[in-house]
């Protein structure tokens, strides 16, 4: 018996290159969410492949990483060149409020429970590559590495490892982006900047890692956050690369992550 009140899953004879499509009614949108999620090929016995989530950044949906960011070719190539094992990556919408709605909970509809919760859940009951056992972690570009540095602390003990790429790291930061205004937020949450969502479970903070393009607009937000990492003692890796905030970059990086996650799943 399925969790959600609907779901719809792609057909398989239409599919293409691993990625499937679902849609579930989610009691913490109050709505539809969707998710794209790529499925390696793997033994039909296998049940608890490692589940990789990748949140977008704004003005996305369930569908950028895969159909801007390749990546689903990515985790394929990775896998075929046995550089990680194979797993399944999960690229669910935000839950389209606004232009972005931050993974955070406000205007009434939990964000982040949408996304550590019913994400996962949606793909174990659809999936049957996955299952309790499958490891999970979480990563994300922008708005998205926002949301999986925040989610990923706040939730700690639900992840294996905490990646993002050129990472909105406080709310604030929003306003450069959403046409919205933060006060139309309402936010219900007072944990809403990644540095104290991650000084709040700094002990059972899963690995870490950041980087941030060069050329970026918000290099200057990632390195400070470095600085309080540093300074209060949090292990992480941070890496500074060539690159704007634009795909090129995360496609190129996204590599990192998937490696990172593979790494630590594996401990």
């Amino acid at each position: 018996m399925s969790s959600f009140n609907t779901v719809q899953l792609s057909d398989q004879n239409f599919e293409k290159d691993g990625l499937r499509f679902l849609t579930v009614k989610s009691k913490n949108l109050k709505a539809r969410g969707d998710i794209c999620f790529y499925v390696p090929e793997v033994p039909e016995d296998t049940n608890d492949l490692p589940i990789y989530i990748l949140l977008h950044g704004v003005y996305g949906s369930a569908w950028v990483w895969a159909f801007k960011g390749g990546a689903h070719h990515t985790a394929k190539r990775l896998i075929s060149e046995s550089q990680i094992r194979p797993a399944i990556i999960a690229m669910p919408s935000d839950g389209l409020w606004g232009d972005g709605s931050g993974y955070i909970w406000h205007s009434e509809k939990n964000f982040a429970e949408w996304i550590v919760s019913e994400v996962p859940l949606a793909i174990r009951e659809n999936c049957t590559y996955a299952g309790e056992d499958s490891p999970l972690c979480i990563g994300g570009l922008s708005m998205g590495g926002f949301g999986a540095l925040r989610l990923g602390a706040l939730y700690s003990k639900k992840f294996k490892a905490i990646s993002a790429h050129s990472a909105i790291t406080r709310f604030e930061e929003m306003g450069s982006f959403v046409e919205e205004s933060l006060h139309s937020y309402t936010l219900e949450d007072d944990v809403v900047n990644a540095i104290e969502a991650i000084r709040k479970n700094k002990e059972d903070l899963p690995p870490l890692r950041l980087d941030c393009g060069l050329e970026d607009d918000l290099l200057e937000a990632n390195r400070t956050l470095h600085s309080q990492l540093k300074e209060s003692v949090i292990d992480h890796i941070y890496e500074e690369f060539n690159g704007g905030h634009e795909w090129p970059y995360w496609q190129k990086h996204l590599e990192s992550s998937l490696r990172f996650f593979d790494k630590h799943c594996r401990d």
